[in-house]
């Protein structure tokens, strides 16, 4: 079954830590953090304060998903905050994306790639060896709520293979526009982990949203 990996950008912001403490009973796998900082994306969303404040109220890993320029300036601030998991964009203006990467392991958290839509996956080919998690965008990244971008399924399946043919195992994450078709197609695709924020935090029944996510079958078609 494939992981989920609730966003909380969907989440009601006044009462976030009731959120998070009842999508966790709900099921999740995860909760997935979307930090933006108004220059990489056009949206601004929260800080590692935020992260620290929420890590009372769930044991669940925290994947903190930097959408930010210059994420080594923050990565102590995150992995400090309580970050199980950080992410940071092939994209982003930074120093040295493997040099990043290094970074969040020295501070004992997994490093994560992103990539987004545009981007040729085998771009991050080179990486393969510096992470512990791929993230697929299925949108473009900056606000939630958007229309899943279905070309962007083919990253999977040759990530996948790549991973392959290096020797290594690395789960996939694939972040935009999930629900229940578009996170069976993901899963059929490979994807491992499904991050969702919409289609959970609105859902009368979350719980029965998740269960149906986690019923897709990675890697079930070829």
């Amino acid at each position: 079954m494939p992981k989920v990996a609730p966003s909380i950008l969907a989440a009601d912001f006044s009462r976030l830590g009731d959120e998070v403490r009842r999508i966790g009973e709900a099921g999740a796998d995860y909760i997935h953090i979307d930090v933006m900082d108004g220059v990489f994306v056009p949206n601004i969303t929260v800080g590692p304060q935020v992260v620290r404040d929420l890590r009372q109220c769930s044991s669940l890993p925290f994947i903190s998903h930097l959408m930010i320029t210059h994420p080594e300036n923050h990565i102590d601030s995150f992995a400090k905050s309580g970050s199980d998991i950080i992410e940071i964009h092939l994209e982003a203006e930074q120093k040295d994306v493997r040099e990043t990467l290094g970074m969040i392991r020295a501070k004992g958290c997994k490093a994560a790639l992103a990539v987004n839509p545009p981007t040729a996956i085998e771009h991050s080919f080179e990486y393969f060896e510096d992470i512990d998690l791929l993230l697929v965008m299925s949108v473009n990244p900056g606000f939630g709520g958007q229309s899943f971008i279905p070309e962007v399924l083919a990253k999977i399946p040759a990530a996948k293979q790549e991973l392959a043919r290096r020797g290594l195992s690395i789960p996939i994450e694939i972040d935009g526009g999930i629900n229940g078709e578009t996170g069976i197609l993901a899963a059929e695709a490979g994807a491992d982990i499904l991050a969702a924020g919409t289609y959970l935090f609105k859902s009368p029944r979350p719980a029965d949203a998740i269960r149906m996510l986690k019923a897709a079958r990675p890697g079930s078609k070829d």
